[in-house]
């Protein structure tokens, strides 16, 4: 990077030549630049600061087949130059943006537009891809003569959100591990574990490194008619505010159960902006009686699953001095999916990292989520029985 607050111009090797697509956005204000899938060879800590105009900057995969980087801007900017070069004369291709100070009223966001992934490789399909994949052929009826039809699975689908990813490392320790990395362990273990029972149907809304929006979180629950939905994600706090520890559930509430659940709830809900999405366009709640209905209902389910997790996860981990709390977690929004979101523990405290990372504490406690989830839909059978 080179420059100062009027110009900067950020420069990033690269050993072939790629397209690549720039686009502003305000609130906050940000570049953004797609590129295809590449893997990032930079330095440890590269990104965190920033020169000039370019405050600090990200980057990542944001689907299979794209990557992102995002630059955030000290101020209003236009792009004056986005490029790729050639590699030429010794030197390699070379990626070069040059941006320009503007005032606010000269400002303008250029209409991003979702980027479009190359096709990935047949070995690594898409996590949706490979999850229907796999049910169809643990469907298809072995009894079957030539036929490609496959069995309906009547089975309950549980939607495991492993949080952040891609882009967007979520929370880090002072020791370097990752939330996004920490999650998805512990969403695959908990997956495996679930399945071997063969009771449910288990999707993930990524089981790799990538990056997914929040709306499309949702959208995978409300799509697979999930019957329950689990986000995994691991809080820290900064040195100043102290040295909270231990597990939490939340659940979804317009009012926050206390100040730390709505800050938590803020900072969640701002993955979309990290990740370099535009959010001004965001479908509006649609107000109707009936999914307000169902939203009541949505919400009595969740609840009592919250409790139900709670009273198994302290059989076996140390939870936080008040585990039960609510806010408005946008990932928890689907007015007819039952939805809860787990802080397994604090990457900020020394005595939760240690559990966080470690192989039998993940295998109680998922055992636990798992026996939690069994009960809730044990206690929703006879419920129903009892109701009919």
């Amino acid at each position: 990077m080179a420059g100062d607050e009027r110009q900067t111009r950020f420069i990033l090797d690269l050993d072939r030549k790629v397209d690549a697509r720039a686009f502003v956005l305000a609130n906050p204000y940000r570049v953004v630049i797609d590129l295809p899938q590449i893997a990032f060879n930079l330095p440890e800590g590269a990104g965190k600061s920033g020169r000039g105009l370019i405050r600090s900057y990200r980057f990542g995969m944001v689907m299979p087949g794209a990557s992102r980087l995002v630059f955030d801007l000290a101020g209003p900017a236009k792009i004056e130059q986005s490029q790729v070069l050639e590699p030429e004369n010794g030197q390699p291709s070379r990626l070069i943006v040059e941006l320009a100070a503007v005032d606010k009223a000269a400002f303008q966001a250029t209409p991003p537009s979702t980027p479009a992934p190359t096709q990935p490789a047949p070995s690594q399909p898409a996590a949706q891809d490979m999850q229907l994949r796999s049910t169809v052929v643990a469907d298809a009826d072995p009894e079957s003569t030539g036929s490609t039809a496959a069995k309906p699975d009547a089975r309950q689908v549980i939607v495991i959100d492993p949080g952040h990813g891609g882009i967007d490392n979520g929370t880090a320790a002072p020791s370097g591990e990752n939330e996004k990395t920490i999650v998805l362990d512990f969403a695959k273990a908990l997956r495996d574990q679930i399945e071997k029972s063969g009771k449910y149907r288990v999707v993930m809304t990524r089981d790799d490194d990538t990056f997914v929006p929040l709306g499309e979180r949702v959208r995978i629950g409300r799509n697979h008619a999930a019957a329950l939905f689990v986000s995994i994600h691991a809080d820290a706090l900064p040195k100043r505010e102290g040295d909270a520890q231990g597990a939490t559930v939340y659940t979804l509430s317009d009012k926050a159960s206390d100040a730390e659940a709505e800050k938590l709830a803020e900072l969640e809900n701002k993955a979309d902006a990290i990740a370099g999405l535009d959010l001004t366009e965001e479908p509006a709640e649609v107000a109707d009686i009936l999914i307000d209905l169902t939203q009541r209902e949505t919400r009595a389910f969740s609840n009592r699953f919250a409790k139900t997790l709670v009273a198994e996860m302290k059989r076996v981990a140390r939870m936080h001095k008040h585990p039960l709390k609510s806010a408005g977690f946008r990932v928890l929004k689907a007015h007819d999916v039952p939805s809860v979101l787990i802080e397994l523990g604090y990457v900020s405290n020394k005595g939760d990292l240690q559990h966080l990372v470690s192989e039998s504490w993940r295998s109680r406690t998922v055992g636990s989520v798992a026996q939690a989830i069994d009960v809730f839909f044990g206690k929703r059978v006879v419920s129903a029985g009892a109701s009919r």
